[in-house]
């Protein structure tokens, strides 16, 4: 039974060799939304109050390194905005507080214009 059983394992292992390659990593993408950031395609969350350190962190993982914009045109609530190509996040010294994207927004955002 010992060697039935042996063969049946390395069978099984034959087979499992056979499998299919798991599908190719899919892209992260973040779609803005009234809350922060949806986080595609899992539809995990970055929302407004997380810490700047893991937000900025995120996306430059994702979309390389964001660009310091300053505080033009910013309320003083906002201690900085970083854009990422056209995506704008804003942020307090210690929170998340705000995103602009195409003439949409949502949170506290600054009214300054990315200048490419």
């Amino acid at each position: 039974m010992s060697r039935l059983a042996g063969a049946l394992f390395v069978g099984a292992l034959a087979i499992g060799g056979c499998a299919p390659a798991p599908p190719a990593d899919t892209q992260v993408a973040f779609r803005p939304d009234a809350g922060g950031l949806a986080v595609l395609p899992d539809w995990q969350r970055i929302d407004f109050g997380r810490a700047p350190s893991g937000v900025i962190a995120a996306l430059d993982r994702v979309l390389g390194p964001g660009r310091d914009l300053g505080r033009a045109g910013c309320p003083a609530s906002v201690a900085r905005q970083i854009s990422w190509g056209g995506l704008v996040l804003a942020f307090s010294d210690e929170r998340f507080i705000g995103w602009r994207e195409q003439g949409a927004a949502s949170g506290t955002v600054c009214k300054a214009e990315i200048s490419h």
